[in-house]
């Protein structure tokens, strides 16, 4: 705590600022005296750094110096870039045998009539198509517990429910991708457990019929999966009308649940940064990967995701590939989105974002490194696509976008039953049907933002928490977090809103 910065590796040539830095103080750990201000978060030089070469965080590149850098120097957008550079890729060479306790942990669980847990029980009204949405979200309304308390008060095991619409369902190849890959994050969620049960409404017209849908997912309607379509229903009133009475006839059947403890093995943790800063590669994220490795030790399974913000960084992962086709499929998934960004005009380097970049990030190579983090240390033992159903336990990567609300409706559609979202600028995310955990990377945003945040690992900085007990902390709130402990988003009535599949191809 004597030093004001934060030494990652010896081999960097930066080191990060604990906080301001002033021209003219002395850094006497490494040596050097401030040129210029630094602002908390970001990087100083520790050694000279000629124009065109590297810059080293984390004993890794995360750029190239676009001038020559003095000792001392504050290292960021001016003087340091993006640059492309072989990753020497290893598959299986850090794979190594995961040691599971003799006794895990156990959450308070609702574990429904096929075996399947979940951590809360909601009923869902889903959409075909935006056209539906309105319908929908006039349903779910109905029940409100902030507006008609009244509606809910005889079904106090039901924890609300929720419109889940988007902006999708027409306008695009009745045989394309984007049609297939809408269905699977709708049968995601309709196969939700932590849905009790669920009403899909439809337009009836719309490309993506209720029939196709239900065919392609092989869901099977019945006293827990109705559907129907305005079209057919006679209006939008009638089609409220009928939504709010099929919804009545679901709360009893979802009222009878009970909690009971039940294996770490059925929690299924979606991993997410947002807002991320220059201590999120040092606090929070290694605290939740501490938390990750805790989880997989007793069985869980954790879910990384956001493929653009891990580029740069995927020889790492494919170091923990449990075999050579598990690291071809995280491979492929990258060759994928270097395709996709070229044929929309873009690169894999228009990252990271402005608050990312306030917060110290320069490049998406350091923004990958640290993103990472969260994943821990285990073996990657599968790799799948977006809103793919998540069957391995232990360590999954999902090839997702970056932004978060499609990431992590991805992840929940593949089973999520839990997200946790580390932040360093500051986040209000919430991921309806399953409850959402933040973590700061820093006390000063804990400070300012204590009603959105659940956790602070800002005491990491300061050092007056190390990572492994910041993790431990962090797994033990995952497990009352499961057991019904509401979240902060829970408590703000966010995540509805937040569902927003991928899409992916073209509007017609």
């Amino acid at each position: 705590m004597s030093s004001p910065v934060i030494r990652i590796h010896p081999r960097d040539n930066v080191v990060i600022a604990r906080r301001q830095l002033v021209s003219g103080q002395r850094l006497d750990d490494e040596g050097i005296t401030v040129a210029g201000l630094v602002p908390p978060g970001h990087k100083v030089a520790t050694a000279a750094i000629a124009a065109g070469e590297p810059v080293r965080r984390y004993d890794q590149i995360i750029g190239t110096a676009t001038q020559a850098i003095a000792p001392g120097q504050h290292v960021h957008v001016h003087n340091l870039a993006f640059s492309r550079f072989e990753r020497t890729h290893e598959p299986c060479a850090g794979a190594q045998p995961t040691a599971l306790v003799a006794e895990p942990a156990t959450f308070e669980g609702i574990v429904r009539h096929d075996g399947r847990v979940a951590t809360r029980n909601y009923i869902g009204v889903l959409t075909s198509v935006n056209c539906s949405a309105t319908a929908a979200r006039a349903i779910a309304d109905h029940f409100r517990r902030d507006i008609r308390p009244e509606s809910l008060e005889p079904f106090p095991n039901v924890d609300g429910v929720v419109a889940l619409t988007h902006g999708m369902g027409c306008a695009t190849a009745s045989d394309g991708e984007e049609l297939r890959v809408l269905r699977r994050t709708l049968g995601g969620y309709a196969r939700h457990a932590n849905f009790a049960a669920v009403l899909i409404v439809g337009l009836g017209c719309e490309t993506n019929q209720i029939q196709g849908l239900v065919a392609q997912e092989g869901l099977a309607e019945g006293a827990a999966l109705r559907t129907f379509s305005i079209q057919d229903t006679g209006g939008t009133a009638r089609t409220v009308a009928r939504g709010i009475e099929i919804v009545r006839e679901m709360l009893p059947a979802a009222n009878r649940v009970v909690r009971r403890p039940v294996p770490a093995r059925h929690l299924v943790v979606g991993l997410q940064c947002g807002g991320s800063d220059g201590y999120s590669g040092i606090s929070a994220n290694p605290a939740l990967g501490a938390a990750v490795d805790r989880l997989v030790r007793h069985g869980g399974t954790a879910i990384l995701s956001e493929t653009p913000e891990i580029y740069g960084g995927e020889h790492l992962l494919t170091r923990r590939a449990v075999s050579p086709a598990v690291a071809d499929k995280l491979l492929a998934r990258i060759a994928w989105w270097e395709a996709y960004t070229a044929r929309n005009g873009m690169q894999m380097d228009n990252n990271p974002s402005a608050g990312n970049k306030a917060g110290g990030l320069t490049t998406i190579l350091e923004k990958s490194l640290g993103a990472i983090a969260k994943s821990g240390t285990t073996n990657l033992v599968d790799v799948v696509e977006f809103a793919e159903a998540v069957r391995a336990q232990g360590f999954v990567y999902m090839d997702t976008p970056g932004y978060d609300p499609v990431s992590a409706t991805g992840q929940v559609a593949g089973g999520a039953n839990l997200i946790c979202f580390t932040t360093g600028r500051g986040s209000a995310y919430g991921c309806a049907p399953s409850p959402s955990l933040k973590l700061s990377t820093n006390t000063a945003l804990w400070r300012k933002q204590q009603e959105d945040i659940d956790i602070d690992c800002g005491g990491i900085v300061e050092g007056l928490e190390t990572v492994d007990e910041a993790g431990e902390r962090i797994f033990r709130l995952m497990l009352e977090t499961a057991s019904g402990r509401r979240t902060k988003s829970e408590l703000h009535g966010y995540g509805q809103n937040e569902f927003v599949p991928w899409q992916l191809g073209a509007v017609m």
